[in-house]
């Protein structure tokens, strides 16, 4: 759902505008190896695959960064994340795709999400990843996925049956960028069009399936095991309300578990202030603290 104007019948419409990332396709001369559209299911959807990042010269094993991108779960793409800048300071990173609300409702995306998650494990030799150190990042839909990552490693029923089952999808660390939290208490007048989406992705509307938004939604399996979280939101999002990381967190806090709810003054749903210098320093510490330096 990072989106930037108002569409009838699909948030795919109101994807034209500058989201919190511009992609940059790595260079040979800026050190970073790029493997494109890795497939993490064997056999798998198209939208089964990942981006991975190395350095071109590696030492040891890398912590790991996954990034996942937003679009309302019917839209976007992995190429539309810039993920080197990681790498740059010392971590392999990714960027995935996962199957749209059209090819499934929910959990298929987080299914995948999953899936991509025990594939790089799997295959951290490989690629000469630390599979005990790995973190992700997720922007407004991505932020929503990546906040069940960070809930849910002990919801069995979520892990699907997409391969590598030995693997563990648990994750270390979490940045939650303005993602959706709580669809139960989802006001369906706050903006039509996102409420459109939501529908999609649980398979109907929000107020007529409380079961299922219960299910969909990260602040119910908050726990005491859950990851430490780092949250970005704008207090002028109109798409995803403020209110939903703020409970997010204070939820989080209540667990026990480490949260850090950075309120970006001024902004919406997306744009360049997310990854400010400032910001990405805030990531860049979080990390470092979580999964170690690079």
């Amino acid at each position: 759902m990072r989106l930037t104007r108002i569409y009838v019948g699909a948030l795919a419409v109101m994807l034209a505008g500058a989201g919190p990332v511009v992609s940059q396709e790595p260079s040979a001369a800026s050190g970073v190896r790029v493997l494109r559209d890795l497939p993490y299911v064997e056999g798998g959807h198209e939208q089964q695959r990942l981006d991975l990042f190395l350095p071109a010269k590696v030492e040891g094993v890398l912590p790991l960064i996954v990034w996942v991108h937003g679009g309302g779960w019917e839209a976007e793409h992995k190429e539309e994340r810039s993920v080197d800048w990681f790498v740059a300071r010392g971590y392999a990173a990714a960027s995935i795709d996962y199957r749209y609300s059209r090819y499934g409702t929910f959990p298929t995306q987080l299914y995948d999400c999953k899936a991509a998650i025990r594939w790089l494990r799997a295959n951290a030799a490989q690629y000469h990843l630390d599979p005990k150190r790995v973190g992700v990042v997720g922007d407004s839909a991505g932020g929503h996925l990546v906040a069940l990552l960070g809930t849910t490693a002990n919801v069995k029923e979520f892990e699907g049956n997409l391969g590598n089952p030995e693997q563990s999808s648990r994750i270390q660390a979490v940045v939650d960028i303005y993602g959706p939290t709580d669809f139960v208490h989802w006001d369906p007048n706050f903006h039509p069009g996102v409420y459109g989406s939501i529908a999609r992705m649980l398979g109907g509307p929000p107020h007529e399936n409380q079961e299922k938004a219960r299910k969909a939604s990260p602040l119910y399996y908050v726990n005491k095991d859950a990851a430490p979280f780092l949250i970005f939101h704008g207090d002028k999002d109109a798409l995803v309300p403020l209110a939903q990381s703020q409970e997010l967190a204070k939820a989080l806090k209540k667990a026990g578990v480490e949260v850090d709810l950075h309120v970006v003054k001024g902004s919406g749903h997306g744009g360049p202030a997310f990854l400010s210098p400032e910001n990405r320093k805030l990531m860049e510490e979080f990390f470092a603290k979580h999964l170690g330096k690079g």
